[in-house]
């Protein structure tokens, strides 16, 4: 299973279905979807990927299976798989563990996995999100946390993209963790028209640097082992040793194959992860730009802005001023 555009243009978008899964989302998404593909038509985008949904269900044997009805083909590359909210309770525990293996696995080959609502307990249970962040409702707030201490729960945030992983909060979420993925597949434009058709508030535009959207469709399993590791752990303790170490690679071969299948080089993607998590830092807390730079690695709080400001175009004070946030450093 390989996560990418197929050769025909086309970008899958999978929908898991379990029991009690919210079927408004299921049918909302595909709505959504279903109106960029002709949004795209009418602003001439022809280049752009065709969007195309396709539904899964994990089956006895725990394998992750489309549903015969499903427009899409067995085998078809897998871009994205969202997890819907569900109106019943946090998912039982026999139900995570069917779907942690499945999950994993297609994770681990470059698929974004991207939850609404409750549907966050299906990549907690997988493992996925220890030691990082994820939204999810606040009624279910502290029962994630409880679950999962290594996670940490942002229920102030409606929806964090980590990359590899997107989470959501509310059970209408779904609209614009749809709009989001647009954004970044499609483009804004075409995210903001659909958005406007379906008269729905649009996607939040973030300030430049606040969404990294990284390659994971390029197919070199040892790079995205990498990728991986750097996104879990913010990129903190990273060194050209260890993620080299982390590939299975000798040094000079890791540097040509990271660049080859990212388009960054190790030290460039290794800023971007950890200006991403500067960016929410100065949204979602009062921390002074100090106290920021070495929460993200940083031990000289210049050299943190000098790389801040390359990439965002601001200083760590004017984003936050941006934003109308009190704090500055």
């Amino acid at each position: 299973m390989t996560a990418k555009t197929d050769s025909s243009g086309r970008l899958e978008i999978g929908l898991l279905h379990y029991p009690g899964a919210q079927r408004a989302a299921i049918h909302g998404l595909s709505d959504l979807f279903s109106v960029a593909n002709r949004v795209a038509v009418e602003l001439g985008a022809v280049e752009l990927p065709w969007v195309r949904v396709s539904h899964w269900q994990v089956d006895e044997t725990g394998q992750l299976r489309l549903l015969e009805d499903s427009p899409g083909t067995t085998g078809q590359p897998l871009r994205v798989l969202i997890i819907p909210p569900s109106l019943e309770s946090t998912p039982a525990s026999d139900l995570l563990e069917r779907h942690r293996q499945p999950l994993c696995q297609w994770h681990s080959q470059g698929t974004v996995l991207a939850s609404v609502c409750i549907g966050v307990f299906f990549i907690a249970a997988s493992g996925l999100l220890d030691g990082r962040a994820a939204s999810t409702h606040w009624n279910y707030a502290q029962t994630l946390a409880e679950h999962y201490p290594k996670v940490h729960v942002e229920a102030n945030q409606p929806l964090l993209d980590d990359g590899d992983i997107m989470t959501s909060a509310g059970l209408m979420a779904w609209t614009e963790l749809g709009l989001r993925l647009l954004e970044r597949y499609l483009g804004g434009s075409v995210a903001w028209e659909t958005a406007r058709y379906m008269s729905v508030e649009p996607a939040t535009r973030p300030l430049p640097g606040a969404l990294f959207s990284p390659r994971l469709e390029h197919g070199d399993q040892a790079v995205l082992r990498v990728q991986h590791w750097l996104q879990s752990g913010g990129a903190q303790q990273a060194d050209l040793a260890g993620m080299a170490a982390c590939a299975g690679l000798e040094e000079r071969t890791f540097l040509r194959r990271f660049r080859a299948a990212t388009g960054l080089k190790p030290t460039e993607y290794c800023q971007q992860v950890r200006v991403g998590r500067a960016c929410r830092m100065l949204e979602f807390t009062r921390r002074t730009v100090e106290q920021i730079a070495w929460g993200v690695g940083y031990q000289d709080p210049g050299a943190f802005r000098k790389v801040f400001q390359r990439i965002t175009g601001l200083t760590p004070s004017e984003y936050r001023q941006r934003l109308n946030l009190p704090g500055s450093g």
